[in-house]
């Protein structure tokens, strides 16, 4: 596990895509620029888009890693 400060936390493992990456959104959308919101995502689809569409809208992803059967990302948010 990172040691990065996590300040807020999101689960998308229950919806599917594009709902995932409209959920990660609006979550940023809601924090200062700098914090970093810790997203648990599930392999496949959300996997491979959520990090992308997230990085295209300015945020950073600092960390993708498995933790059990599920993925935990860390997102810095952009300006």
């Amino acid at each position: 596990m990172s040691n990065n400060k996590v300040d807020a936390t999101l689960d998308i493992t229950d919806v599917v895509c594009p709902v995932t990456f409209a959920r990660t959104l609006l979550k940023l959308e809601d924090m200062m620029v700098g914090e970093v919101l810790e997203v648990f995502l599930n392999d496949g689809e959300p996997l491979q888009k959520v990090p992308k569409s997230i990085t295209d809208e300015g945020h950073k992803v600092i960390l993708i890693e498995k933790v059990d059967s599920k993925y935990r990302m860390l997102v810095e948010r952009g300006e």
